[in-house]
């Protein structure tokens, strides 16, 4: 380059010096004079020029590698090795100039993007972001914890297709009420948000899914609460007001029938307290069915706990109350309470309907994958007896609230006819499997499958 700019630079007035000389126009000595002269100023033009457009070429560089974001800072031409020609001066300051301002510029877009990352992954609701092609682009940390593999199945829901295609049609919000059968039932708002072409990339819509569960759950159980309650009361009520009555008139000069009649409103009184108890938990059970636990929860120390409790009433049955556990068993995840109220509503059903002094078996052992049990690894725990049983007709109801085979008898047993419908809940919110198995006089086997904890 240095060598260029020199022959650039001196190639007219060499070539007229040496014309001049050949012609004889001019002295031979003054010639070769201006021809030195010329030489050496080209010389040093050359080298100021190469020297100042080798600063520019470095400061171009430097403000490339700043804009895009590399860690070093823009180094600028400092007053020793500043470019000494004007021109290419004020070329390079300008470029100082702008290349600070986009580098500004570039850092202010950076911090954005990273603040709107941040409010995305943290936002409460599922969010997704469609493509012109209807595939997911993103979706939030909400969205991949609420629905993970299953998010495929939910944006195939019709509701939420027809949704989606409406907003990218009209060019307007769209929303749809979904229901989500598995794993567990859910009620999902949707609402779908078109996105102006070029807004983020290529995406169509932006969808966010508010889980309505819980406001429906909380609707349905009022109602509910209301309709059962008014249902199962009306009996024991209307013996408490005919006793009350019984004892201010006909009974109230006869202690042997105020004894006799006082015992029956106590135990009416009791009913009533075991049904409210009951539909109270049901009610909380229900409105948090769709959010799985997380504890982790040793299943042996739940069965002993148990055993424990109910021996005064085996007693009282002469009933022979077995466990089984086979270890080393392990940890599910799981709400440890709730696991006590499924296991004291099986042995207590157990112990109730069961033949006195008969035997109940608690058992708990790793479930063998396939068959009728998930492919995954899971607990099995079973509660069988030796009682009667149930016929085969019954089976399938029995889960359903207030479903009692023998009526007369569940009413005398003091059993309210909601604990299996509870235990069906709480193994539906720990997304697990119930099975009942159960022949006319062969008694009966309630199981129930529970996954295994899995290390992250």
């Amino acid at each position: 380059m240095f060598v260029g700019a020199a022959a650039a630079i001196a190639a007219v007035p060499v070539a007229a010096f040496l014309l001049m000389l050949a012609t004889g126009t001019a002295v031979t000595g003054v010639v070769l004079a201006a021809l030195l002269a010329t030489l050496g100023s080209a010389v040093a033009w050359a080298a100021l020029w190469a020297r100042d457009i080798q600063l520019l070429g470095e400061t171009l560089r430097a403000a490339s590698e700043d804009t895009a974001g590399s860690s070093k800072s823009l180094t600028l031409a400092h007053a020793a090795a500043a470019p000494r020609i004007p021109a290419v001066e004020a070329v390079t300051r300008g470029i100082e100039r702008l290349a600070r301002s986009l580098a500004l510029q570039a850092a202010q877009l950076r911090d954005t993007v990273r603040a709107n990352e941040a409010i995305f992954e943290r936002l409460p609701d599922p969010l997704l972001i469609l493509g012109a092609d209807r595939v997911v682009r993103r979706a939030n940390a909400a969205a991949r914890a609420a629905f993970g593999a299953d998010m495929g199945a939910v944006l195939r829901h019709p509701g939420l297709r027809a949704a989606i295609d409406r907003a990218i049609e009209t060019e307007d919000m769209q929303s749809a009420d979904l229901h989500l059968p598995a794993p567990v039932p859910r009620e999902v708002q949707a609402t779908v948000i078109w996105m102006q072409p070029g807004a983020l990339s290529d995406p169509a819509a932006i969808v966010v899914l508010s889980d309505r569960t819980r406001e429906r759950a909380v609707e349905r159980t009022r109602a509910d609460f209301v309709a059962n309650a008014s249902h199962e009361l009306r009996t024991p009520l209307a013996s408490l007001i005919g006793f009350i009555e019984t004892l201010r008139g006909p009974a109230a000069d006869d202690p042997p029938a105020q004894s006799r009649f006082l015992t029956i409103m106590a135990e009416q009184a009791q009913r009533m307290n075991r049904l409210i108890d009951d539909l109270l938990s049901l009610s909380r059970i229900e409105l948090i069915e769709h959010q799985p636990p997380s504890d982790r929860v040793d299943l042996a120390g739940v069965v002993e706990s148990v055993a424990e409790a109910f021996e005064p009433r085996v007693q009282q049955r002469r009933v022979k109350l077995e466990t089984s556990i086979a270890a080393p068993l392990p940890r599910i995840v799981a709400d440890r309470d709730q696991m006590l109220q499924v296991l004291q509503n099986l042995v207590d059903n157990a112990v109730k309907y069961g033949r006195e002094g008969g035997r109940v078996r608690i058992a708990v052992a790793r479930a063998k994958p396939g068959g009728k049990w998930p492919s995954r690894p899971g607990v099995l725990l079973s509660v069988s007896d030796d009682g009667p049983g149930i016929p085969r007709a019954h089976v399938p109801r029995l889960t359903e609230r207030f479903y009692r085979v023998d009526k007369g008898r569940s009413r005398t047993a003091g059993g309210t006819g909601l604990g299996l419908a509870i235990v069906k809940h709480i193994v539906s919110r720990h997304r697990g499997v119930l099975t009942i198995e159960s022949d006319d006089g062969a008694g009966a086997t309630f199981s129930v499958w529970l996954p295994v904890a899995v290390d992250k």
